[in-house]
């Protein structure tokens, strides 16, 4: 008797077929594929190809492949070949597999703020006591929110560029967002906060499958001080969970460099979640990687 299917895995952003269709769009092509294990279980991945300094022709491999499976995402990996040297951005393999299939370990794993969605009660008793006060009173602040399709004509892009280059950290660029709301339209949306007719802070959020990626947030002085990025979040938060959606990725967390972004993101009620890192593997390094010690590769 063949085993039921099992829920396909929720797709991160770097796997989903969106982000493929807004890769093409840029001139990035990617391949994907899928399995069905045994027992009904599915595997997922998506590779993109890109050239970076140095190394010239790279396959790249950003938190896949995609499975419930562990073992089978391992001996995945261990058979893969590509064409050249593969660069990884592991989700959720041991640092013994990946030495093991070859991998030579690069940086160290980022941590990522991953949200459950749900009913609003349920949301709004996981927010943390601060998170839900500030919002509370953003609630009655008397702000005026709209929903509206990305485009590269709105204020958020270009004042994300900004804050990018002045507090030097990387993000995705504007480009991109507008490739994805043009490749997929629907899924690309603004949640922007207003009062007496200014603009006071807004977000990007992309939607991907069961799962959302916050990717960008502005705020204002005045937005800060009337705490519109708790009121922007929230309602998006509401938004997707009442489209089927069961997860938004809210980023990175940097506790040394942005603690105060990291306190936002977890009074949200999300969880930390630890990548494991990343990784490349050639012909020339395969052999050294296999004999590794266990410290250098942690």
């Amino acid at each position: 008797m063949t085993p039921p299917l099992l829920p396909p895995p929720l797709l991160p952003l770097p796997q989903s077929p969106e982000y493929a269709r807004a890769c093409a769009a840029l001139g990035v092509p990617c391949r994907s594929g899928e399995a069905i294990l045994d027992g009904g279980a599915a595997l997922r991945w998506q590779v993109q190809a890109r050239r970076l300094p140095l190394l010239g022709e790279v396959s790249l491999l950003s938190r896949g492949p995609v499975t419930a499976t562990l073992a089978a995402a391992e001996a995945w990996l261990r058979e893969l070949h590509t064409p050249g040297p593969l660069l990884l951005n592991a989700e959720g393999v041991s640092a013994g597999a990946l030495r093991g299939a070859g991998f030579w370990p690069l940086l160290t794993p980022a941590t990522l703020a991953l949200l459950p969605l749900g009913p609003p009660e349920q949301m709004r008793r996981a927010l943390r006591q601060k998170w839900r006060n500030r919002l509370t009173r953003a609630e009655g602040a008397g702000l005026s929110l709209r929903r509206l399709p990305l485009h590269g004509g709105h204020w958020l892009l270009k004042a994300e560029l900004a804050q990018a280059r002045a507090r030097r950290y990387r993000n995705l660029p504007p480009g991109f967002l507008v490739a994805y709301a043009r490749a997929t339209p629907e899924a690309a949306l603004i949640w922007e906060a207003r009062r007496g007719g200014a603009a006071l802070a807004a977000i990007a959020v992309l939607r991907h499958g069961r799962m959302a990626s916050w990717t960008t947030g502005v705020s204002t002085p005045q937005g800060r001080a009337a705490n519109a990025m708790n009121l922007l979040l929230w309602e998006a938060m509401r938004w997707l969970a009442e489209r089927g959606h069961e997860q938004l990725d809210l980023g990175m967390l940097n506790g040394d460099d942005a603690p105060g972004v990291t306190r936002f993101k977890l009074g949200t009620g999300a969880r930390a979640h630890r990548l494991a890192g990343t990784w490349l593997r050639s012909r020339a390094l395969a052999p050294l990687a296999r004999r590794l010690p266990k410290g250098l590769a942690t």
